[in-house]
């Protein structure tokens, strides 16, 4: 595949049926080029046009749900106004496991992402957004996209959850799970990334490697390597799913 610089990034001639690819943090980026097949790019770079004959983009799109959402906009916004749209999101990088559903090291994609913390704590209990009248607190993935992934992949499905806060204690955790029991992750993006995507009309799809255990704060037992590991595997496995995507078939 030729690659032009540009401004700092590497740009490929952009193909039909598009995918982007968001990452919170560069080293999410370079796990999930790698399992697309080429080299790890430098700390500022986003790796554009890495699969499917430059069909699929990967961003780092910054850590926290108000980030992501902002440069995946932008860099949906960009594709629209070049004539080349993106027809599918995907967030996707490392982030807690609930247990024991989902193991460190265990891949898994969302049938369901998840605002777990967006909305008023209240004598009764927390409420979402949603409850409050304001909006959603979920998106859902196109389902027979999620059946194709997990199934290629050995992910596990179920909801993830994105939290500004990290939890941090085994009662969060538990709390977490009772509000929502199909859910097997936490990370900081997903939400945001979905609500750029769908406000554009562009279904999305998380993907999150197992790296820790969801609750109490215990740096030894994280397991970043082996989760990237994983996530770069998984990818992998992904790129003949990515590279058939057709959003109609949603």
């Amino acid at each position: 595949m030729e690659l032009q610089a540009r401004e700092g990034r590497l740009i490929a001639a952009a193909g039909l049926g598009r995918v982007l690819v968001a990452t919170a943090v560069p080293v999410e980026r370079d796990a999930v080029v790698a399992g697309l097949g080429v080299l790890s790019l430098g700390s500022d770079e986003s790796a554009l046009g890495v699969a499917g004959g430059g069909r699929v983009d990967v961003i780092v799109a910054g850590v926290g749900a108000a980030l992501a959402a902002a440069r995946t906009a932008s860099a949906l916004t960009a594709a629209a106004l070049h004539g080349t749209p993106y027809d599918l999101v995907v967030s996707a990088g490392i982030g807690g496991g609930f247990q024991p559903d989902a193991p460190v090291g265990a891949l898994v994609v969302a049938d369901e992402v998840v605002a777990a913390d967006l909305g008023a704590e209240t004598e009764d209990g927390f409420l979402s957004v949603t409850e409050l009248g304001f909006g959603t607190v979920r998106h859902r993935p196109p389902g027979e996209l999620v059946r194709r992934v997990a199934e290629v992949t050995g992910a596990r499905a179920g909801a993830v959850l994105t939290v500004s806060t990290v939890t941090g204690t085994a009662a969060r955790a538990a709390a977490l799970r009772e509000r929502h029991p199909t859910a097997l992750a936490e990370a900081m993006e997903g939400f945001g990334v979905a609500e750029a995507a769908v406000a554009q009309g562009v279904p999305v799809l998380e993907v999150r490697a197992i790296s820790n255990p969801v609750g109490p704060r215990d740096r030894a037992a994280w397991r970043i390597p082996d989760a990237l590991a994983a996530l770069t595997e998984g990818f992998g496995k992904l790129v003949p799913v990515l590279e058939s995507w057709n959003r109609h078939d949603s």
